[in-house]
């Protein structure tokens, strides 16, 4: 009810505002009536007529208006008085006009300047509102962010500003150039129609030529000075957001999946970079069109320039209510596409489990589904499209049946030729697109700026983990501590570790040992620095592990897993990944120790093979030699393995720990479920629910009795049974 109060409100109070303004106007008619012509009316009076007009229904609104509609019928009254003058002074300076500056309107030009005034008012209010206090704080704060994201890739921009400019200036001049292309191929036609003139004739064409060539030129180089612009903007954005993501911690990439954020990385940067340099492109083209087409519309025919500035605004607003649809659809479909590019990606990844566990029909399944959220919205999208599209086009069809008929009026009384009006038609034509084009690019302009902010939220965001220090002293002995170290992984509730204090002894093998989820490898990513823990310390040779420079501190530990990860690449590739200027001797070298030289010799391209994507063209013992070939020729002071012998032989494994071991001074964390791995440790620390049990060599634990000698004896049943 409030909502219809107020709506009948509105509408009375245009009424009664232009009523008064009618009355100003007859006031004016019977003035010059009654001077019976003695006073001649100049542009300066027309100018102060209508400000006094506007002054006074000013004051009429305040006295009898509701507060709450002021503000919005002074923006219009602003249009209804300074619409007629401002088309009169524009009138009078544009050359070749066809229609003199006429004082003194009619009641028909009236009735148009006020439905003129009406629908440009409405189109202003629903592309660019200017009352805040029709929308909630929700709507306030989220175009304020898409002004504020706007504003920052702008920023990012900065860099590209001399090649924007001149592409700016590229843009310009063949707008200028193609805005003259119609009105000469207007000027052939009326030479055609009319006496024939040779001169005139090869002038016309001469200039015409001359237009679209220099349009064709400009057009060229403004297209590519943007398109250089977009390529610089999208690398460096690109550049930024790897080199960011490349140093978060472990835990943001286990809660973040792979596809989105190849997602963002990829197709967001790219919608990004469009929001500035096509979009600004665009509007900037359009408007410096518009302006030139409009001058020379009005030039041709006034009557028919204020019939089309009839149809813009009705054309706006059907196309600002699609941009606000759009923008909706297209926020879904880019999640729906991050959702399928997911999918497809964790399937094809994993398609060894997927095939292990008969999983197919699951996963074809799930992308099927994910396939249908896309059609619907897609489809939600075409609907709406074609709906639009259906009533533009009536709208368009109409006034140009007006257009037409009023033409063909002209044309009879003398005021308008067959050339003016084609020329009239192509610029028209031309004006509704770039009229459209004005209006879409702001809903796209929103649209693209909504990708920029999540692209800004992985640029701004910070590792959780401390960051790296300075630290590189000249001589490491190795020494790790950890002290009272208490932590739980961010996506559980759960401890693994609870006041954890242990020490790692450089020139001795310490053994982690005990059962899965007791806390091993929760140690080893503490060490890695995958994560911070909560409470406690890590450190190395007493200073805790944050303080060292992060290149420093890998270029001194090396980890071994059990299920390592190579890259899609040569073998030597994944044995030297990392280092620079390592010679073929080294990687020879590190291979030979690793007992991976003799089966690398015998693939089809030695170390020149390519081991495939994750290292699937090799075995799960190879892969795991060169893992420990690519440790061993970083020669570090301190070696983590973690099962890094499991699917070794006997043999290998025996060769290869030997080697392991071998480095004097080296401190070495094992963590192994092996008999042999086991009793040659120097330090064994037996590890349960994320607490250290009982700890000692080989022998005292025996000697106990206690947890580590009831494991012991079930990894002697086990080994027993597969020697067995």
């Amino acid at each position: 009810m409030m909502a219809h109060s107020t709506k009948r409100a509105a509408v009375r109070a245009y009424g009664l505002l232009l009523g008064c303004d009618l009355i100003l106007w007859l006031t004016l008619v019977t003035g010059l009536l009654w001077c019976e012509g003695t006073f001649i009316l100049s542009l300066s009076w027309i100018w102060a007529f209508r400000a006094l007009s506007w002054a006074l229904l000013n004051k009429v609104g305040s006295l009898l208006v509701e507060k709450s509609l002021q503000p919005l019928l002074k923006r219009w009254v602003v249009l209804l008085c300074f619409l007629p003058p401002v088309f009169d002074t524009v009138q009078t300076l544009v050359p070749r006009g066809i229609c003199a500056f006429c004082p003194v309107p009619d009641l028909g030009m009236v009735v148009l300047n006020a439905t003129t005034a009406t629908l440009v008012y409405m189109v202003g209010e629903m592309a660019f509102p200017f009352n805040d206090s029709k929308k909630d704080a929700k709507k306030k704060k989220k175009e304020q962010e898409a002004k504020a994201l706007l504003m920052r890739v702008i920023h990012y921009s900065k860099a590209d500003y001399p090649h924007l400019g001149a592409a700016f200036l590229f843009l310009i001049l063949a707008a200028l150039f193609e805005s003259f292309i119609p009105f000469y191929v207007g000027k052939i036609i009326d030479v055609f129609s009319g006496e024939y003139q040779h001169g005139n004739f090869m002038w016309a064409i001469v200039l015409m030529s001359l237009y679209s060539f220099g349009s064709s030129l400009f057009t060229g180089l403004r297209g590519g000075m943007f398109m250089c612009s977009l390529s610089r903007l999208n690398r460096r954005i690109r550049h930024m957001l790897f080199q960011n993501l490349m140093k978060q911690e472990t835990s943001f990439f286990e809660e973040n999946r792979p596809g989105s954020l190849t997602s963002r990385l990829v197709s967001d940067t790219d919608k990004m970079g469009r929001s500035v340099a096509m979009n600004v492109n665009v509007l900037l083209r359009s408007l410096v069109k518009t302006c030139s087409m409009l001058v020379s519309m009005l030039s041709l025919s006034w009557q028919l320039t204020i019939l089309t500035c009839v149809e813009m605004p009705l054309l706006a607003m059907l196309q600002n209510n699609y941009n606000t649809f759009a923008q909706k659809t297209s926020r879904e479909l880019q999640d729906c596409k991050a959702e399928i590019e997911q999918l497809a990606f964790s399937a094809v990844d994993a398609i060894k489990t997927v095939r292990s566990f008969r999983a197919e029909a699951q996963e074809q399944k799930r992308y099927e589904e994910a396939l249908d959220r896309k059609r619907r919205v897609q489809t939600r999208k075409g609907i709406y499209s074609a709906i639009h599209l259906l009533l533009r086009r009536c709208v368009s069809v109409s006034l140009r049946v007006a257009m037409l008929l009023l033409g063909r009026n002209l044309i009879t009384s003398g005021q308008l030729s067959s050339g003016g009006l084609l020329a009239f038609v192509l610029y028209q034509k031309d004006m509704v697109t770039n009229m459209r084009h004005l209006v879409y690019v702001y809903g796209d302009i929103l649209n693209t700026v909504w990708s920029a902010e999540k692209v800004f939220q992985l640029l701004d965001r910070r590792p959780k983990v401390r960051e790296a220090g300075n630290l590189v002293p000249q001589k490491l002995e190795g020494r790790l501590t950890f002290n009272d170290v208490t932590f739980s992984y961010p996506s559980r509730d759960v401890k693994a570790l609870k006041s954890v204090s242990l020490e790692l002894s450089p020139g001795k093998m310490t053994a982690l040992v005990g059962p899965s989820g007791g806390g091993k490898s929760t140690c080893v990513s503490l060490l890695q620095r995958f994560y911070e823990p909560q409470e406690g310390e890590v450190l190395l040779d007493g200073v805790p592990l944050y303080r060292y420079q992060h290149q420093y501190l890998c270029s001194q530990m090396a980890t071994v897993s059990q299920n390592p990860v190579l890259f899609s690449g040569s073998v030597s590739y994944n044995i030297e990944y990392g280092l620079q200027n390592c010679t073929p001797e080294r990687v020879k070298d590190a291979a030979k120790k690793a007992r991976a030289h003799n089966f690398i010799c015998n693939l089809d391209q030695g170390y020149n093979t390519d081991v495939g994507q994750g290292g699937g063209q090799l075995s799960s013992g190879q892969k795991q030699c060169i893992a420990i070939a690519r440790a061993m020729i970083r020669n570090p002071k301190i070696l983590i393995l973690d099962e890094a012998t499991s699917n070794l032989d006997s043999n290998t494994q025996h060769a290869v720990q030997e080697a392991l071991s071998g480095s004097a001074g080296q401190t070495v964390l094992v963590v192994a479920h092996r008999l042999q791995t086991i009793e040659k440790a120097d330090h064994i620390i037996y590890m349960e629910d994320g607490m250290i049990v009982e700890q000692g060599t080989h022998q005292q634990l025996m000697a106990k009795g206690g947890r580590y000698y009831q494991l012991r004896e079930k990894l002697f049943i086990l080994d027993s049974d597969q020697q067995n």
